[in-house]
This record gives structure tokens, sequence and C-alpha cells, in this order.
């Protein structure tokens, strides 16, 4: 399987973990969300991210999750390999990388405070996995309270040849795209990939920023698809109609803390998910909200036509 480089584009479905009623990960519905995603043209899967519920799986659990799932696509795979230590990192991608994923995504510990820790860590990190391994930077300091200035990831791209792409997920973010871009241009650091994360809430002009797609876990992908396409064949209207027809549900989905129910219980919806349960802690939709979900699902259905939904 092709690795990842620092001109990766497309779409990177970020796939939620399939649990059944009593928490055990459901292989059945995995492989359906795999089929899924390539039939809806995405460029590529993200699997163990933060909306995979990776803190709440093994070791084990989480290696084979990845063989499965790369057993069942020609699709890349990255893999969330984010932890407390480098150890842990280590050995997970290891496994995954030698059963045939295309890269690793590497989140900061939210102990980082200052521009030369981020860097260490980072550099501590791309020792630990390999020099030859691709690995993601996951920007995230809404979730990961650790801020990344656009010159803190330059420095971490010009020192570190196997960092090749940015998931991007700064809110607000648009000018730390437009800056990172600038500062190739003017050959203050190598091209890297920019995917962008915050389930697609700011995708349509992201991707006018200079983003190369999306890396995020939309219930819809489809629209992800339209939007990063469109916009790469310079149809701007093209790509905003296909976003704002989708963004009421895209920003029910955004919520902070209930997200995840939203996207699973539209997956069950769509028979992708046999259970739209998350493994303990997690969160669940109330009555009412399901009956708004269902709402604003109805609605989109009569603008795009591939939103079919199960009884």
């Amino acid at each position: 399987m092709a690795l990842l480089t620092r001109t990766t584009k497309g779409v990177f479905a970020i796939a939620p973990t399939p649990f059944d009623d009593s928490g055990a990960v459901d292989l059945d519905s995995l492989s359906r969300l795999t089929e899924f995603y390539a039939a809806a043209g995405v460029t590529g899967l993200t699997l163990l991210g933060q909306m995979g519920e990776a803190p709440k799986l093994s070791h084990t659990e989480g290696v084979d999750i990845v063989k499965h799932v790369l057993k069942r696509t020609e699709l890349p795979v990255v893999v969330g390999v984010s932890a407390p230590g480098y150890a842990a990192m280590k050995a997970l991608s290891a496994e995954v990388m030698a059963a045939g994923a295309a890269g690793v995504m590497i989140a900061p510990p939210n102990t980082l405070r200052t521009d030369d820790r981020i860097v260490a860590y980072y550099e501590g990190a791309a020792a630990a996995i390999g020099g030859d391994v691709p690995f993601v930077i996951q920007d995230y300091p809404l979730s990961f309270s650790v801020e990344m200035s656009p010159a803190v990831i330059a420095r971490i791209a010009g020192d570190l040849p196997g960092c090749v792409m940015l998931k991007h997920e700064d809110w607000p973010g648009l000018e730390k795209i437009s800056s990172l871009r600038h500062k190739e241009a003017s050959g203050q650091m190598p091209r890297l990939s920019i995917l962008c994360g915050n389930g697609g809430l700011f995708l349509d002009f992201e991707t006018e920023r200079g983003a190369d797609g999306a890396m995020t876990g939309y219930c819809v992908p489809e629209m992800l698809v339209d939007v990063v396409r469109h916009t790469a064949a310079g149809d701007r209207d093209a790509a905003h109609d296909a976003f704002d027809a989708h963004l009421p549900l895209l920003r029910y989905e955004q919520q902070p803390g209930t997200g995840l129910a939203v996207r699973k219980y539209v997956m069950k919806r769509r028979g992708l998910l046999r259970c739209d349960a998350q493994r303990s802690p997690g969160a669940s939709l109330s009555a009412r909200a399901r009956s708004e979900v269902d709402y604003l699902l109805a609605r989109l259905a009569r603008k795009d036509p591939r939103l079919t939904l199960a009884p």
C-alpha cells in the first residue's frame, strides 16, 4: 500500500469504531463501513482517532481493527498512535505499519506549553516510530490545549522528513492555512499536505485557502468528496452549494460531547452500523435529539438523493 507523502490530497474519512450492545467491537459493521467509504469516493481512511474511541480500546483490539480494515480495502489507511509515552506509540506504529498502513497520526500531549518543547516532543516521537514512517501532526488546540503556531509547524516539517501531513483543526484557523502556504511559497518551510478536520465545518473555505482536502468523519462523507472535487476543478459555486445543503446536519453533528452519538446514529440510519452504541463511558441521544436528527435527515434527503435511510 502506498505511503503518505507531502503531496497527498483528497478526503480521508475518520471511521468510527462500531460496537455491539455489549461493548464488543462489531467487525461485521466495520466491514460494511469500509465498503461504504470506498463506494463514497474517499481517498483514504483514518482509524483509531479520537472519534474512533481509541482510548477505550486495548492495544490488541486496535491492531485487530486495523488489520481487519486493511484486508478489506486498497485505500491508504492512517492510524492514530497517540499515547502518553513513546513506548506504546512505537509498539502500535510498528504493528500497523507492518500490516500495511500508509502512515500514523500523532497528537501532542496536553502538557506541552512552549515551542521548543513541542518541537522536541515530535523529534522524540519521530525517533521512536522510525524515520521511515510517515506521520501526521494533529493540530487540535480546542481538544489538546496545545497551541502550535505556523512557525512551530514549519520547524517540525523542516527538521523531520517523516512529517508529511498536518491534520489542521485549529479554530479559527483559516489564516493559519494561508500563513503556512505563504511560508512554503517563500521557501521558509517544505511543502506539507494539509487535510482539515473539525467535522468539515469550515471545509468550504479551507480548501480555498490551500488545504489539500479533509480528514474528518462527517456522517455523509459524500459531501466532503464533492467539496474537495469541485474546489479542485475551480467550480466555487458548486462546492459551496454542496456544502450549504449539508450545513444544518453538519452543525448539529459538531456539538461538543454529543457529536459522535449523532454520527453513529446517522450511520445506523444509513444501514452501516448495526448498533449506534459507544463503548462506556459514552454519550447517547435523547428521544428528542433523535427526532431532531431524523428531521434534518429527511430535509437533506430531498436535496441529496444519495442519503438513503434504513427504516
